[in-house]
C-alpha cells in the first residue's frame, strides 16, 4: 500500500533534531523523499544515514535560512536530486528567553531573523520553485496566539508567522498551481527546547513535566509525533481543500489559556 505522501517531496529546515527530525521520520515513513536540512551538520546528517538504512530516499544540505544565498543553492539542489519540490516545512527556530528591560536589540533581530525571515525566504523561494503546486506549512506556536513573560521577541515573531502565512496562502491561491500554505501552532512539545525550560523555570526535568502538563486539559505535554502527524496531513492531499489556516495541536492549552486546569 502506497503511503500518503509517496512521490511526494520534501524539504524540512531545521531537521537536526526536536520537531524537525519527528516530521522528517514521519514524512519519509509516508513515502517521501526527504531533504533534511539545518544549520548545525551533525544531527542532520545522522539522521539522514538512519532514514537511508531504513530504505528512505534522502539527503542532507546545510542550510542557514536567515540567508538568501543559502536557499538559491538549497532548493536547486533538491531538485536536482530528486526532481522536484512538492512540501516545504519552514521549521527552523530559536526562542531567546529574557525580561523585556534586557533585551537587545541586537537578541531581538537575531529572533526575528530567524523565525520570521527564514520563514519568508523559505516560502518565497519554495513556492517560485513548486512546478505543479504544493504545500508549505510554516511553524508558528501557541505563542502566536497568545503571550508569555520574557519571550517578547518569540511571541512577535511566531504571531508574525500565522498572519505572513495568511497573506502568504493567498498569493499561493491565486496562482494556477494553487500551493497551500498553512501554519501549525504547537503547545508545548517535549523537546530539548521544552526541556531547557523545563530546568530555567522549574529547576528540574521532571517538576517541569509535571506544571507544564497541568497547562493542557489533555493532561500531558506533546510528543514531537503530535506535531508530525499534523504536518503529514497539511501536506498530503487529505488537507488539500485547506489554505491560509491555523492547525493548533496544543491539548487545549488555548482553550484555558495556559492556566493550569489539573490538581
Amino acid at each position: 500500500m502506497a503511503g500518503r505522501l509517496e512521490g511526494r517531496v520534501a524539504l524540512i529546515t531545521g531537521a537536526g533534531r526536536g520537531l524537525g527530525a519527528a516530521m522528517a521520520r514521519g514524512m519519509a515513513a509516508e513515502g517521501a523523499p526527504v531533504a533534511l536540512s539545518d544549520i548545525e551538520e551533525e544531527g542532520g546528517k545522522a539522521l539522514a544515514a538512519e532514514l537511508e538504512a531504513g530504505g528512505a530516499e534522502t539527503m542532507f544540505i546545510t542550510l542557514d535560512t536567515t540567508r538568501e544565498a543559502d536557499w538559491e543553492v538549497a532548493i536547486p539542489a533538491v531538485i536536482d536530486r530528486f526532481g522536484g519540490l512538492d512540501i516545504l516545512v519552514n521549521n527552523a527556530g530559536v526562542g531567546i528567553v529574557e525580561p523585556l528591560d534586557v533585551v537587545t536589540l541586537e537578541s531581538w533581530h537575531k529572533t526575528m531573523s530567524v523565525n520570521l525571515d527564514g520563514v519568508f525566504l523559505g516560502t518565497k523561494h519554495g513556492m517560485a520553485a513548486m512546478r505543479a503546486g504544493g504545500s508549505i506549512i510554516n511553524i508558528s506556536s501557541i505563542m502566536g496566539f497568545t503571550a508569555t513573560p520574557e519571550l517578547t521577541a518569540y511571541c512577535a515573531s511566531k504571531g508574525a508567522v500565522r498572519l505572513f502565512t495568511k497573506a502568504a496562502a493567498l498569493d499561493g491561491a491565486k496562482d494556477e498551481r494553487r500551493i497551500r500554505v498553512n501554519s501549525i501552532h504547537p503547545g508545548y512539545i517535549h523537546t530539548e527546547m521544552m526541556e531547557a525550560t523545563c530546568y530555567s523555570e522549574y529547576g528540574s526535568l521532571e517538576a517541569g513535566i509535571e506544571a507544564l502538563a497541568k497547562r493542557h486539559p489533555i493532561g500531558r505535554v506533546g510528543k514531537p509525533e503530535d506535531i508530525a502527524n499534523g504536518a503529514i496531513f497539511l501536506a498530503s492531499e487529505e488537507s488539500s481543500f485547506i489554505t491560509g489556516t491555523e492547525l493548533v495541536i496544543d491539548g487545549g492549552y488555548l482553550a484555558v489559556g495556559g492556566y493550569d486546569v489539573h490538581p
